[in-house]
């Protein structure tokens, strides 16, 4: 086992790149912008919907298109690699992802605006699990851990700069120039990606390379559904409302089809044997429910700053930045000992700092201080990039080269289902929550609690020098009432970031089942 080991490192060295952070450097920025694009575009969503003369409910199509779009392409980059060639397919969904952010900016209508965004998703989808995989392949086993942990700057540090940035352009510009930032910067990555990049032997276009069509038309049908399932469940009560139940059903039939079709089939989108590898399989777990959290607290934290705290959009977005600054200085803890030191401790360490931070924010009231959010955030970004990174390099550890492709196009699907989870959780949880603890506080709203009693009166006395006292009664136990309201929301809040932080400190016992990494000392 110990030869045939060795045999197959030896095998992967053998197309080493000689300068691997010059043929890598495109990628680095290509990932950036398409993962920034994802979340840039959350704060500008009322001013395109105003543009478009959209409802709220319409609007959110904007974002779910894209979704969509590029969790179809994620899980098959590795059959358009071997259909196109990946460094083609590469440089073919970084131009169709610029080209599709020029369009997006020239949108006159909702309508436009879809259409575009399914084809900037369409572009961008193969971006990130081509680069996560060309980045592994392109360095030594004992050297990855320092490669992933620039790489993990843009996938972490941009969907945190997004809304902030979002919020600044649309704020100082208008929101089109979120949209055209991207296509200088995409043309620079095509270019430098063309000519830099290298491609080994495995990685070339290959002949007589047949669609899968049923595969296909199995994954648009299961993600397009599931989308939709997640995007609108809460507001139509979930598994209360008849087309919900009936939609998750054909969402299941589609998604199980598609898994039996790649299984049982010779000609496939996605070889599903690398699920057979113990140390992908649970780290792909363990990154999905971290990609639950990471998507959830950005939707959850901005919500609770605007509605709670009175925030402005731009300063909801500026409250992410510590969480940046915590992101940043975990790459480059992980650039220094990734490779030094055994990464399950690293990754044990960000998951308690990430549950740690969850906690501390589960325990906040409407009384605190700036402060009180930045450092609980930071440590927060320090958490998520002291485990992510880590945690791809212990996946992957045991693959070769050449499933490389492959793996990182399903684990990334994977993510994105994740991500989609967590938001919707985070909405399910705030009018859930919200509702019990109304439910439990709504009995002290009563005649026979004095504490209650004597506000009333207090509040009473206070508006009866501006209207008749039957009003001014009616008045203050309207306000007490909507303290109620703001009070259970905010332990609604509270209950969510809990859940959260504990669900990270129960990923820890997970990290005994991956053997102990090897450190070049």
């Amino acid at each position: 086992m110990s030869t045939q080991t060795t045999q197959i490192e030896e095998d992967d060295n053998k197309y080493l790149p000689e300068n691997p952070w010059l043929s890598c450097s495109p990628i680095l920025l290509a990932v950036f912008i398409y993962v920034m694009d994802g979340t840039i575009a959350n704060v500008a969503l009322p001013h395109m919907a105003g543009s478009f003369s959209a409802t709220r409910d319409e609007s959110i199509w904007i974002l779910t298109s894209y979704l969509i779009s590029s969790g179809i392409v994620i899980p098959s980059v590795d059959f358009f690699s071997r259909l196109f060639g990946r460094k083609n397919f590469y440089v073919i969904s970084v131009l169709l992802f610029t080209i599709a952010s020029f369009l997006c900016g020239t949108a006159t209508s909702l309508g436009q605006m879809v259409f575009y965004r399914i084809l900037q998703g369409a572009g961008g989808g193969g971006i990130v699990p081509l680069s996560q995989a060309i980045m592994m392949e392109s360095f030594p086993k004992e050297r990855r851990g320092t490669a992933m942990a620039i790489f993990g700057m843009g996938v972490i540090i941009a969907p945190i700069i997004g809304p902030m940035l979002g919020g600044w352009i649309t704020d100082n510009w208008s929101w089109p120039w979120i949209f055209f930032i991207n296509v200088p910067l995409g043309c620079i990555a095509a270019i430098l990606s063309k000519q830099l990049l290298f491609d080994p032997p495995y990685a070339h276009k290959q002949k007589d390379v047949k669609i899968d069509g049923l595969g296909f038309l199995f994954l648009i049908l299961w993600l397009c559904s599931l989308q939709v399932f997640f995007d609108k469940g809460n507001n139509a009560d979930w598994f209360n409302a008849a087309w919900i139940r009936w939609l998750f059903s054909f969402s299941c039939i589609m998604g199980i089809s598609f898994f039996i079709s790649q299984i049982t089939r010779k000609e496939t989108l996605v070889d599903m044997s690398v699920l057979l590898n113990k140390e992908f399989l649970v780290g792909t777990f363990i990154q999905v429910i971290m990609a639950s959290v990471l998507y959830a607290s950005i939707a959850i934290l901005p919500q609770f700053l605007q509605s709670m705290m009175g925030y402005t959009a731009f300063l909801s977005g500026m409250s992410m930045m510590p969480r940046g600054i915590g992101s940043f200085t975990a790459t480059i803890v992980c650039a220094f000992l990734a490779d030094r030191v055994d990464k399950r401790k690293l990754v044990i360490v960000g998951l308690l700092s990430l549950g740690a931070a969850g906690v501390v924010f589960g325990f906040l009231n409407l009384q605190i201080a700036q402060i009180n959010i930045m450092i609980p955030n930071c440590i927060m970004g320090f958490g998520i990039g002291l485990a992510m990174i880590p945690i791809i390099n212990l996946s992957m550890e045991t693959l070769t080269n050449q499933q490389m492709t492959n793996a990182s196009g399903l684990q990334n699907l994977f993510k994105n289902i994740g991500g989609a989870i967590g938001t919707s959780l985070v909405a399910t949880f705030l009018t859930r929550f919200s509702q019990v603890h109304q439910y439990m506080m709504v009995g002290k709203l009563s005649e026979t609690n004095p504490v209650f009693v004597e506000r009333v009166q207090a509040t009473t006395a206070a508006m009866m020098k501006y209207t008749s006292p039957d009003m001014a009664h009616h008045l203050a136990n309207y306000t007490m009432y909507g303290s109620l309201l703001k009070q259970s929301s905010l332990w609604a809040f509270m209950d969510t970031f809990r859940i959260f932080g504990l669900l990270c400190f129960g990923l820890v016992p997970l990290l005994f089942l991956f053997k102990k990494s090897k450190s070049r000392g």
